[in-house]
């Protein structure tokens, strides 16, 4: 198994050729979809032209050609590049403040709602 990663991180065809197998490209295409380029930083890789997404889709390709999951291989990702490589961080510490603004934000919008809705009832 090491040997095909080692082989297909060496194939840079990957990064531009479909998997044989229709399942395991849509596996892949989709986990490209939802990993975000280290370079362009507002694309995934799947949509990039930068070397290093090209780079990150062979390796994808070939981790899942290789019988990795989806899961796995995004684990790789992450534990490789950190969780910024992920449009959907996982909630902690870091990421808290990403995660609890929107409901903050909602509920200081409700309760400015409220006391102007209670002002013109007057």
């Amino acid at each position: 198994m090491i040997a095909a990663l080692l082989l297909a991180a060496a194939t840079p065809n990957l990064a531009y050729t479909q998997l044989r197998d229709p399942a395991q490209e849509a596996d892949a295409r989709a986990l490209m979809e939802s990993i975000r380029c280290l370079v362009c930083q507002g694309q995934s890789i799947a949509d990039s032209d930068a070397d290093i997404a090209g780079e990150m889709r062979a390796l994808v390709r070939g981790r899942i050609a290789a019988g990795q999951t989806p899961r796995q291989v995004r684990d790789w990702l992450v534990a490789r590049y950190g969780a910024y490589v992920t449009y959907d961080p996982p909630l902690g510490w870091a990421t808290a403040p990403l995660w609890l603004a929107p409901v903050a934000l909602l509920a200081l919008g409700a309760w400015v709602a409220r006391g102007s809705f209670r002002r013109r009832g007057r």
